[in-house]
């Protein structure tokens, strides 16, 4: 957990740059493909997952280690060699696991969040699961295992795996020539993120594309079919938490409400988005019948919401990153404690983003959360050490967040609402 809380600690800043860069980017060339709450939205989707892998939230059933000590023909050093075929491997792994998660229902739960956004940009890369909680796929790592590769290696090799995975999350780049036949480029994953029929479940691979030609699911981006993101079932909330869990809500309601037991139980392995019969009609969910004619969600904000949600996600990711950077020194159990914080203060604001009038039940159970915390530790996990006026800044932080929080709900949404009927 403590080594890689400090990995995370240098790609926040990197990440956090870049998706800027874009955004000034595309203002500059007058084709801004990030809205403010769009990113903020995604960035907390990418905190909540950060710490529920930081916090050790998962389980493996079959641990790679375990498989490795039992098949291994030979045994690899940590080498160039063995990080090759670690990489290799793992692409591999990456393509099957991805493309199974689009295929098969129950699975789709843990990815939907990664394609929620309704529109393609760097931060959008940074939308990943808390729904995640099991690692149904390490035996895709059995050629890795069989060739004796160290289970550091692949320790190692996966989160540089997946953040190389970041760049291609953009609208900016066009096609790249020769290196579209080599690598997954943003082209490639256009397509995949795009909810037009000629574009849905392709391109599945994650860093080399050949993957996608071999098994048969490649497609290129076609100039006279524009990508439209999303989700057929659109998420129609900027909240991740309530995206993670959204698609497993309604495959519990079907399959309580479903008459046949055998679609009870055989609705988890159907193909995404299948129901049971006349279902449909009878318990219709919204969905997207042509890409080019829906709404987007959450178009119609205040300046004053936007920036106010700036705002929180910046300084939620000074909590985080405070988090990573003394896993040690606040311990177990406290880091769940202080990981509990960060998931409530997400669910606050970005309930806030939705114009929920709850935001503001939930920003006062935060407050309590807080004042609890500090009466009990007597500072925010040691805190006070580095600054020792910490205390009165984070309740400063607090309260000013909920009254800004009550000013919203009960003044900024009333009058935004009236001046949307009027016009």
């Amino acid at each position: 957990m403590e080594e890689y809380g400090k990995i995370l600690i240098i790609a926040m800043p990197i990440f956090l740059a870049l998706i800027v860069i874009e955004k000034i980017y595309g203002i500059y060339k007058k084709n801004d493909t990030a809205p403010l709450i769009d990113s903020v939205s995604s960035i907390s989707s990418g905190i909540t997952n950060s710490v529920k892998d930081v916090l050790g939230l998962s389980v493996t059933f079959l641990s790679y280690e375990w498989l490795v000590s039992k098949i291994a023909l030979q045994h690899l050093e940590a080498n160039v060699l063995s990080y090759c075929i670690a990489f290799f491997v793992i692409d591999f792994y990456g393509y099957w696991s991805h493309r199974l998660a689009h295929q098969i229902n129950f699975l789709w739960n843990k990815h939907a969040i990664h394609h929620s956004s309704e529109e393609f940009n760097l931060a959008c890369a940074l939308r990943q699961p808390i729904a995640s909680l099991v690692n149904l796929f390490t035996f895709l790592l059995i050629p890795a295992a069989l060739l004796g590769v160290p289970a550091s290696v692949i320790a190692i090799t996966l989160p540089i795996h997946l953040f190389l995975q970041f760049w291609y999350h953009t609208k900016h780049i066009k096609k790249m020539g020769f290196i579209e036949h080599i690598l997954v480029t943003p082209s490639h994953h256009r397509v995949h993120h795009a909810i037009n029929p000629e574009y849905l479940d392709k391109n599945h691979s994650q860093i080399f594309i050949f993957w996608d030609k071999l098994f048969g699911t490649f497609q290129e981006e076609l100039d006279d079919v524009p990508p439209v993101f999303g989700i057929t079932r659109p998420a129609n909330t900027w909240n991740p938490i309530k995206i993670n869990f959204q698609h497993l809500t309604l495959l519990i309601k079907d399959a309580w409400r479903a008459p046949k037991w055998k679609d009870k139980l055989t609705i988890w392995f159907k193909p995404t988005g299948w129901r049971p019969e006349n279902f449909e009609e009878k318990y219709p969910v919204n969905k997207i019948e042509n890409v080019f004619k829906f709404e987007k969600y959450g178009t119609q904000n205040s300046q004053k919401l936007i920036y106010w949600s700036v705002t929180q996600v910046l300084i939620t990711l000074l909590f985080v990153s405070y988090l990573f950077d003394n896993i040690a020194k606040i311990g177990l159990p406290n880091i769940f404690v202080y990981g509990f914080f960060i998931f409530l203060t997400i669910y606050s604001y970005t309930e806030l983003m939705d114009k929920n009038k709850y935001a503001l039940l939930w920003e006062g159970f935060r407050l309590g959360i807080v004042i609890c915390i500090i009466s009990y530790y007597g500072d925010w996990f040691g805190l006070n050490r580095v600054l020792p006026s910490s205390n009165y800044i984070i309740f400063t932080y607090l309260i000013l967040s909920f009254l800004t929080t009550f000013y919203f709900v009960n003044f900024d949404f009333k009058t935004n609402q009236n001046q949307y009927i009027n016009s």
